[in-house]
């Protein structure tokens, strides 16, 4: 569902951002990935964050917050936004 680089990306120490539909994410890369996700188009700093949640940053932490990301998003459009 979203589109996210691979793993090794985020292991170069790399953070990301994006948007479907009108969701939009940010994935901060630190010691853990950390992912923020909000309901526009405005940017991270700007907006009203809805979800976040922390990762390890190993493939199993990267899988986990991929999983979380898709039932977030789930959530948010089901349940009429974030």
């Amino acid at each position: 569902m979203f589109y996210l680089p691979s793993f090794f990306y985020f292991k170069c120490g790399n953070s990301y951002t994006g948007s479907i539909k009108e969701i939009s994410y940010k994935i901060e890369n630190s010691e853990n990935l950390h992912c923020f996700i909000w309901h526009g188009r405005l940017c991270s700093t700007k907006a009203e964050i809805a979800y976040e949640q922390s990762f390890e940053k190993t493939e199993d932490g990267f899988n986990a917050m991929k999983i979380w990301m898709e039932k977030t998003y789930k959530t948010a459009v089901q349940g009429g936004g974030c």
